[in-house]
């Protein structure tokens, strides 16, 4: 492989990441119906919370939005995005779930809630925006 050539140029790259960013949706959301069905309505409602939440991060672009392109995030808007899609925050979060001395379910299902989410946008090949507030591509 050149220099020029970058992952995501390689033939099906793309296709099997959002393979496996599919699996892991279907194992996230199966993992947070799990915990909703073992720990009653207040972690199925925290997971479904958490599942929504991410988007919500769309609001604070909300005022001035006619003045931008359809597609494009307002850029003070975008640090909050990304934050919300990062996959490594709610899996660092369930690390120190693990092993923090707390035992609330509705903690770890509101965090499978969220990895589904990122893993659903990620499948669907919605990732990351650029500081402009563009779709980054890869």
């Amino acid at each position: 492989m050149s220099a020029a050539v970058t992952r995501s140029e390689i033939p099906g790259i793309r296709t099997l990441r959002r393979a496996a960013w599919s699996a892991g949706a279907l194992f996230w959301t199966a993992f947070a119906v799990l915990e909703g069905v073992n720990h009653g309505w207040l972690a199925a409602l925290a997971a479904l919370a958490f599942f929504i939440a991410p988007d919500l991060t769309f609001l604070v672009g909300l005022r001035g939005s006619g003045t931008v392109e359809h597609g494009r995030l307002q850029p003070r808007a975008v640090p909050y995005y990304n934050a919300a899609h990062r996959a490594l925050v709610p899996f660092a979060l369930m690390v120190l779930y693990t092993v923090a001395p707390i035992t609330w379910a509705p903690i770890f299902a509101a965090l499978c809630g969220w990895m589904a989410h990122i893993a659903l946008d990620r499948a669907f090949g919605y990732g990351l925006r650029t500081k402009e507030g563009r779709r980054r591509h890869g």
